[in-house]
């Protein structure tokens, strides 16, 4: 399978925008989340239509240089996103904070997120942090984690369980991206 990442341009941005309520669908079941009176997982009723919702996300195509939003394809189909997030919007001190990373099921258990996550982590040499929801119904997220940045760091990652500003308790993970590294050749 032909693995590629590419920074989602504002005229694709609606592969990511359709991607994103699975995304939430699927964190739904983890976090034990309901929809709100529209159908829409939001924390309030004031969106009442995927499109309302997707106004949140333009700010990724706004602030270039600081908002990275990436779309990662499975030969040539979409088959997820990751966005990364650099100061001010992060939550601690680190330089890089993946905020969000999505591979549709077709694409998972084939390398295809573990490829992903590498390749955006070699983009930016530095200090990084990610997160993921603790617990028992997100054990296969936090095994991806583990596996994928064990593979990528030699073991040199901190995983930690943290109440995060903005984001709720979750599962920390902080690591430091070297660059470009040898196992992470899509």
């Amino acid at each position: 399978m032909n693995i590629t990442v590419e920074l989602c341009a504002p005229e694709d941005k609606r592969i990511i925008f359709n991607m994103y309520p699975l995304y939430l669908h699927d964190l739904a079941e983890i976090r034990n989340v309901l929809p709100n009176a529209h159908g829409v997982f939001e924390d309030t009723d004031d969106y009442d239509t995927l499109q309302a919702q997707q106004a949140l996300f333009e700010i990724w195509w706004q602030k270039e240089n600081v908002l990275y939003p990436f779309l990662i394809r499975a030969d040539g189909l979409p088959a997820g996103f990751g966005l990364v997030a650099t100061p001010p919007y992060l939550v601690d001190d680190s330089e890089y904070m993946l905020n969000e990373f999505f591979i549709l099921r077709p694409f998972r258990h084939k390398q295809a997120g573990e490829r992903a996550a590498m390749d955006i982590f070699n983009r930016f040499p530095g200090k990084w942090m990610l997160f993921t929801t603790e617990g028992e119904r997100n054990q296969s997220t936090q095994q991806f984690w583990r596996k994928t940045l064990s593979k990528y760091t030699a073991d040199g990652y901190e995983e930690t369980d943290e109440l995060l500003p903005h984001f709720d308790r979750g599962k920390v993970f902080r690591f430091n991206s070297p660059g470009p590294h040898p196992s992470a050749t899509l």
